[in-house]
């Protein structure tokens, strides 16, 4: 089955995209517990999860005071198709499959212009391609800057193979990029790509390794990968490089 993900399209985390776990473990939304935390005084602190079953995604609602709400019909228990607008609090999700996300008639842009949220998500090349080389407005890291750690979430990773091993670099934000003397993580590797991958924090147990178009890939406990969910003693491969992820209690 295509990966779902979800997209905030209105809330205090706008443009954050979440994946969907699909090995049957819940992905929980709340206001102090859970994968994704919402800050809002109109979210539950468990509010409701998502949790793949029989084939396809199931929201359930957790006896939120507010209720859930999908397509504007307050719910507790509803399947989900790509397209389908969860609202949470004052929290507006959107559901999609993949790359083909769909977008809302509400704030569509015009054909062939992506908006805000989607710039967000494009790898350096493809921004490149979009706005040209010289654009002076053009950002620096593409990856959103305002993927916010987890409130009592501490992790780092630790070089234990090749030319930086015993080097540790701690985690201070959600999203960890990984390049080659950039980034958060930066490697002395020739091998490694300048923006070669990110590691995203959605909450202690959805944690997610991203390739971002890297010459000589992305690996996961040795195994090559586009995206994977990270548990604490993973490993990352990058180049002759490899990382282990702690979490700490």
């Amino acid at each position: 089955m295509t990966g779902y993900f979800l997209r905030v399209v209105t809330g205090a985390r706008e443009g954050l995209r979440v994946p969907l776990p699909s090995n049957g473990d819940p992905l929980v939304v709340g206001r102090r517990a859970g994968d994704l935390i919402l800050e809002d005084p109109l979210v539950s602190s468990r509010h409701c999860h998502i949790l793949f079953r029989n084939g396809e995604y199931v929201l359930q609602d957790l006896g939120s005071t507010n209720g859930t709400m999908v397509d504007d019909r307050l719910v507790r228990e509803v399947s989900l198709r790509p397209g389908n607008q969860i609202s949470i609090g004052s929290t507006r999700l959107l559901v999609f499959a993949g790359a083909s996300e769909p977008t809302l008639e509400s704030n569509a842009p015009a054909e062939g212009s992506p908006g805000p949220a989607e710039i967000a998500w494009l790898r350096e090349e493809e921004l490149v391609e979009l706005k040209g080389p010289s654009d002076p407005r053009a950002p620096t890291d593409v990856i959103g800057q305002d993927l916010r750690l987890p409130p009592g979430l501490h992790a780092q990773v630790e070089v234990v193979a090749g030319q930086d091993t015993g080097k540790v670099y701690r985690f201070t934000r959600g999203n960890i990029n990984i390049g080659r003397r950039a980034g958060e993580v930066p490697l002395s590797d020739g091998e490694v790509s300048r923006r070669h991958s990110v590691i995203e924090v959605f909450g202690r147990e959805m944690i997610f390794l991203r390739d971002l178009g890297s010459t000589n890939g992305t690996y996961h406990n040795g195994r090559r990968v586009q995206v994977a969910r990270l548990r604490t003693s993973d490993t990352i491969g990058i180049g002759k490089t490899v990382l282990k992820l702690q979490i700490q209690k």
